[in-house]
C-alpha cells in the first residue's frame, strides 16, 4: 500500500461527482496528473469552510475539480470567480461548473490570469481567498500582482510548490522555467514578513500564505 492509498482510505469518500470528473479527466484529457485528488480536494473544502470566504478567486480551473471542491464547501453568499487560459474546452468547462451544487455562485473567466486576476480583485467584493494552480513560470507575478490586493486576514494557497521534489535541488540559473518560477516564488514568499506562511506536503505540495 502507498502512501497515497492509506490516506485516502482514512479520510472522507470522494463525492461522486468528482468521483466522475476525475475518471473522466484521466481518461480524456492531457496531463490529467495538472487534476486535484480527493485528498487535496478534501483539504481545500476544510479550508473554506474554516476561513468562510466571501469570495474566492482561482488561477487555473483545467477540468473544473478544485473549483467544485472549494465551491461545495463556500458559506452562503460567497462566490468563486476562476480564470483559465485553455479555450479549446472552455464550453466543457462551463458545463461542468453549471453542474455542480453551487454552480450559480461560480464565474468562469477565460484568458491569461496575470491580466484578468488584478481586474477581478480590484472589481466587487473583496477577494478573501486565492487558489493559485497556473503557470508555474508566473507563480511569483501573481504573488506580486495579487497580495497588495487583498485585504489583511486574507489567504493564498498555491499548488505544486514542491514539484515532485525537483525543487529540492533547483537551481535557478540552470533547471527548467517551470521548477525555476516555483523557487524564485518560495523564495519569495519566504522572505516576506507581510504574510504567515507553511507548506504543506501533501501530494505535490501546498503552500498556505495568510496576509497579516
Amino acid at each position: 500500500m502507498t502512501r497515497e492509498d492509506y490516506i485516502d482510505a482514512h479520510i472522507d469518500a470522494e463525492p461522486p461527482a468528482l468521483s466522475a470528473l476525475y475518471r473522466a479527466t484521466h481518461l480524456g484529457r492531457l496531463y490529467p496528473r495538472m487534476c486535484s485528488d480527493n485528498a487535496q480536494g478534501r483539504l481545500l473544502a476544510m479550508l473554506v469552510r474554516m476561513i468562510r470566504p466571501g469570495r474566492i478567486l482561482e488561477l487555473g480551473a483545467f477540468t473544473g475539480y478544485s473549483a467544485l471542491a472549494m465551491a461545495a464547501a463556500m458559506p452562503e453568499g460567497c462566490t468563486l470567480d476562476t480564470v483559465e487560459i485553455d479555450s479549446d474546452y472552455a464550453d466543457e468547462l462551463a458545463a461542468t461548473l453549471a453542474a455542480g451544487e453551487r454552480g450559480g455562485d461560480i464565474t468562469l473567466h477565460i484568458g491569461d490570469a496575470l491580466e484578468l486576476a488584478p481586474e477581478l480583485c480590484r472589481s466587487g467584493r473583496p477577494v478573501d481567498l486565492v487558489f493559485i494552480d497556473a503557470n508555474k513560470r508566473h507563480y511569483h507575478l501573481y504573488y506580486k500582482a495579487l497580495l497588495p490586493l487583498l485585504p489583511s486576514g486574507a489567504f493564498i494557497i498555491a499548488d505544486n510548490t514542491l514539484w515532485s521534489d525537483k525543487i529540492l535541488n533547483a537551481d535557478s540559473a540552470g533547471s527548467d522555467p517551470q521548477t525555476a518560477g516555483i523557487a524564485l516564488f518560495n523564495d519569495l514568499v519566504a522572505a516576506d514578513d507581510s504574510v504567515e506562511k507553511i507548506i504543506i506536503p501533501l501530494r505535490d505540495g501546498l503552500t498556505i500564505i495568510r496576509k497579516k
